[in-house]
């Protein structure tokens, strides 16, 4: 009976991946997160979507600027989700939830699938996880924000340079530390490219 409700839970938790504007599909690592943690898969699916709405309406306002990969924007993705859905789930889950979605990541990348429409790299994978664990401190000192209140603090300490980004040039185009333009072409098949890590508010 246990075995069944898992396998149920693991089929809606990848529906609810799958519908998630801009994710490439469930890797085997979130599969096997969802097959141990059933009932946590399940309240991921009820709640996600509010998450997501709520990253949708920053979106659009233009608040943190508009890439969804490296940029800012991409920062408040990580840090609300994992602020919000700490309200439903434990931290030490969700943490494991994040580096299993990080792992599928560099696997994809491997398949050359993407991701918000670039592949994934090490950098970016590290950017996530970052601000997964600003989300977590910020859900954890919330609990009880209601989701605009929420939006709001995040966006703030975002802008207080408590996230992270990667850098790009006026031309929009990602640079290094030492602002040499990366020419992503060049990098097609290599996981690790140098470009620049960098606190929010640079």
């Amino acid at each position: 009976m246990m075995l069944k409700f898992r396998i149920i839970s693991c089929v809606y938790f990848i529906f609810c991946f799958s519908i998630t504007k801009g994710q490439s599909k469930l890797s085997q690592y979130e599969m096997r997160w969802a097959l141990r943690y059933p009932i946590n898969a399940l309240k991921i699916k009820i709640h996600l979507n509010e998450a997501m709405e709520v990253y949708e309406s920053v979106k659009a306002s233009n608040v943190l600027g508009c890439f969804e990969n490296g940029g800012k924007l991409d920062a408040f993705r990580h840090c609300y989700t994992m602020a919000f859905l700490s309200k439903y789930v434990s931290v030490p889950k969700l943490r494991a939830l994040g580096k299993a979605h990080e792992k599928g990541n560099e696997a994809n990348f491997y398949k050359k699938h993407l991701e918000f429409g670039e592949r994934a790299d090490s950098l970016s994978c590290e950017m996530d996880l970052r601000n997964n664990e600003l989300g977590f401190l910020i859900g954890n000192n919330y609990q009880k924000a209601t989701k605009d209140e929420l939006k709001q603090y995040v966006i703030e300490q975002i802008k207080a340079g408590k996230a992270w980004y990667l850098r790009r040039n006026q031309n929009n185009e990602y640079v290094s530390c030492k602002n040499d333009i990366i020419r992503l072409e060049e990098y097609k098949n290599k996981w690790f490219i140098p470009k620049c890590l960098v606190k929010s508010n640079e």
